[in-house]
């Protein structure tokens, strides 16, 4: 039995799209869940990730220039 078939180039960039976007959406989950997962992991083990991490304050000061003398 000989099947003969046209595929249209129009079909092939549509399967191409969807399947770029299931690999997209699966990457997606899987970082997602996998931090969700790390940090859990991590207060159970007592782990603190900004330990050795330096904060800046988020402080701004403002300072008013001198007015010139008028002569």
């Amino acid at each position: 039995m000989n099947i003969f078939g046209y595929i249209d180039p129009s079909v092939m960039t549509y399967a191409i799209q969807a399947g770029a976007g299931i690999v997209i959406a699966v990457g997606a989950f899987v970082g997602l869940y996998f931090r969700k997962a790390k940090k859990k992991v991590g207060k159970k083990l007592g782990i603190d990730e900004n330990k050795n991490k330096e904060v800046e304050s988020d402080e701004i000061e403002v300072k008013k220039k001198k007015e010139e003398k008028k002569k």
